[in-house]
């Protein structure tokens, strides 16, 4: 088994190569993993129950884990700890212990998230973090009874919904999968006499800041999860400064404080908005589910959305974009419905981050009279796919029409038919020579394709730098109800937008005041160009239509 060669899951920060095993189990691989790939799979530590039996050792602790060899391949073996998942159970004693009163034990993906995170945490006085290393967590593929798992539905069912990337599967095991550390525990130095009871007790306290220091709290922090080496005397290993040299192990019910949960939640925010703003410069070194795709004259990052077994193009050139606009960042979030006619929402993500998505129309047949000169060239012309509507928007931007922000197009993995009376195949037949990375046809019959756009409240530039809504978007029909837009002004608003669309070979067939954005200020008032006249921002392309053709 190569791991280079396996396909890429990113789940809460974490890259796993995913090795779906012919027994229907499944195999998740970290990057301390890889090395290790032909190890880590089951038959060579847990599935042949003669070896697991001979070459396992039962570990203290109220969690089932075990220390393992693993058979030998190459030439090579390690010792591995290997901890059937709790999540979703109750944790031990928390009805006792007030630091365990609201503690819940992390799932899997949670637990190795945060344990690298913590091992890549440095702070000025304690240094890194030294931990066993997380290698994969593993699957079976048999399915066990809630009630044999000790699992509550209320609170696996959290989990669930709190897994943006991944399904978890609440009738399944999980087993998380470390290297062995060398050393003993501190309580056994205790009991060993390399530890005295004062020292112990330091020890156990200094761990305990140490991690605070770095952002993160263990709520059952115990001499137990402290590893200490110890040396020739019959004492332990010290560094320069004499201080006992340790690691941590057990990360089930590691969470961060309360700060550097702001903190993490920020830098992501931060992060995408900065990207953002540099979407189109080159980047390279694409990880192997990510390929660099061009749609009429648009640069996207595609990829599969393995969960749903759909597809996702983001606007741009950073692969690292992908991972924010993924279907289950957005599709269970809160909504608010836009549109009475169309299916368009406002939703805010997972990361926090503001959008507007619409179901596409491609592919149906507009609802339109062919007995009306304007409503017949709306029935000749069909709706836009949703990538020439963001090649229109593009080029109208390049142009000097201001549009709101196109970020991605998601095409839904299930499929619904369509009655042959409601349906235009015109734009099927004229996108059949363009296709995926992967050779696939980039439009699909049967598939959903959903557009989202950046909720409109300050150019991109300036929220890389400052993240601060400067603008409030809102329709040019909306204000004109609202008593913000008189008559007039209106009018004028949509026949200066038509001679700007006219100016550069473009036209709206179905122009409406809700197809321009305006912009109110922090004191509601609405932002104007130098001619006296609000600022507008196209933000409808369904039916922009090249004049001419």
């Amino acid at each position: 088994m190569r791991a280079d060669a396996l396909p890429r899951l990113k789940v809460m920060g974490v890259e796993y190569a995913h090795r779906s095993l012919p027994d229907g189990s499944d195999l998740y691989i970290t990057r301390y993993g890889r090395p290790l790939a032909q190890l880590l799979l089951p038959a060579n530590y847990w599935t042949d129950r003669d070896w697991s039996r001979s070459h396992r050792q039962r570990l203290s602790g109220s969690s089932t884990l075990y220390r393992i060899r693993t058979k030998e391949v190459q030439g090579h073996s390690r010792d591995i700890v290997l901890k059937w998942n709790r999540m979703g159970q109750d944790v031990p004693g928390a009805t006792l212990a007030d630091d365990l009163g609201t503690a819940e034990f992390n799932s899997p993906f949670e637990e190795f998230a945060l344990t690298i995170e913590l091992r890549e945490a440095r702070d000025g006085s304690s240094g890194r973090a030294f931990t066993h290393k997380p290698l994969a967590i593993y699957v079976p593929r048999e399915r066990v009874d809630l009630d044999r798992l000790g699992r509550r539905p209320y609170k696996i069912e959290a989990k669930r919904d709190s897994h943006t990337e991944i399904e978890l599967d609440m009738l399944r095991k999980y087993a998380v999968i470390y290297e062995w550390v060398k050393g003993v525990d501190a309580a056994q130095a205790h009991r060993q006499g390399r530890l005295a009871r004062e020292d112990l007790l330091q020890l156990v306290s200094r761990v305990r800041e140490d991690m605070k220091r770095k952002g993160f709290v263990v709520r059952d922090n115990k001499p137990e999860h402290i590893i200490v080496r110890t040396a020739d005397g019959g004492g332990l290993m010290t560094d320069r400064r004499g201080r006992v040299l340790y690691a941590t192990v057990d990360f089930e019910l590691l969470e961060r404080t309360p700060e550097q949960e702001r903190a993490v939640r920020a830098a992501k925010r931060k992060a995408y908005l900065v990207r953002q703003a540099h979407r189109f410069e080159p980047h390279h070194g694409f990880p192997p589910n990510l390929s660099p795709a061009s749609v009429l004259g648009v640069d996207y990052v595609y990829g599969q959305t393995e969960t749903t077994h759909g597809a996702l193009w983001v606007v741009g050139k950073d692969p690292e974009l992908f991972d924010y606009f993924l279907p289950e960042k957005w599709r269970r979030t809160p909504r608010t419905k836009l549109s009475v006619t169309n299916e368009v929402y406002e939703t805010t993500t997972k990361d926090n981050v503001h959008l507007v998505w619409r179901v596409s129309k491609v592919g149906e047949q507009a609802d339109m009279d062919p007995f009306k000169t304007d409503e017949r060239h709306i029935l000749t012309h069909g709706y836009n796919s949703p990538f020439e509507e963001i090649a229109l928007s593009m080029e109208l931007s390049d142009k000097g029409i201001e549009t709101i922000y196109p970020r991605a197009i998601y095409m839904t993995g299930d499929s619904s038919q369509m009655s042959a009376g409601l349906s235009d195949n015109r734009r099927y037949e004229s996108h059949a020579g363009l296709t995926t990375p992967d050779g696939e046809p980039i439009l699909r019959k049967g598939h959903d394709y959903v557009i989202l756009w950046g909720y409109w409240n300050a150019p991109d530039e300036f929220l890389a730098v400052r993240d601060e809504a400067l603008y409030e978007g809102v329709n040019a029909l909306s204000c004109y109800r609202e008593g913000l837009l008189d008559e007039q002004t209106y009018l004028r608003l949509m026949q200066e937008t038509r001679d700007r669309l006219k100016r550069i070979g473009i036209e709206d067939l179905n122009l409406r005041g809700s197809h321009l954005l305006l912009s109110k200020d922090r004191a509601g008032r609405l932002v104007r160009d130098r001619d006296g006249l609000p600022t507008v921002r196209i933000c409808n392309f369904e039916l922009l239509a090249r004049r001419g053709r």
